[in-house]
């Protein structure tokens, strides 16, 4: 594992939002949905794909608050231009489950 130091990590915009919409992301090669996450007033709303349907369902997505980095490039997918990274860990059949705070936290809020 490489060692990164303080200031890489306070770079990257960790930020807590909700998800507003989600659908079935159809043109995408592997199982994915298209996200509409919610950072609050500062950040607003941004796209993203996410390749999360071993879990969560479109309906059972809305309204979770989610942890994403909002300061990535935006990224080409298929018809799709992603502004953040919804993050998450894989399990041990290699599904992704969402990295999310264990209390409500305000929109927008970063990880310290």
């Amino acid at each position: 594992m490489e060692l990164i130091g303080w200031d890489d990590f306070t770079r990257v915009e960790l930020r807590v939002g909700r998800i507003v919409a989600a659908e079935v992301f159809a043109q995408a090669r592997k199982p994915s949905y298209l996200l509409q996450v919610d950072f609050g007033p500062e950040i607003g709303i941004r796209k993203s794909s996410a390749q999360i349907t071993h879990h969560y369902t479109p309906q059972g997505l809305i309204g979770k608050q989610v942890v994403a980095v909002v300061n990535f490039p935006k990224k080409q997918i298929g018809p799709v231009m992603s502004e953040c990274l919804v993050t998450g860990f894989h399990d041990a059949d290699g599904g992704v489950v969402l990295c999310v705070p264990d209390q409500p936290v305000p929109l927008g809020t970063k990880l310290l």
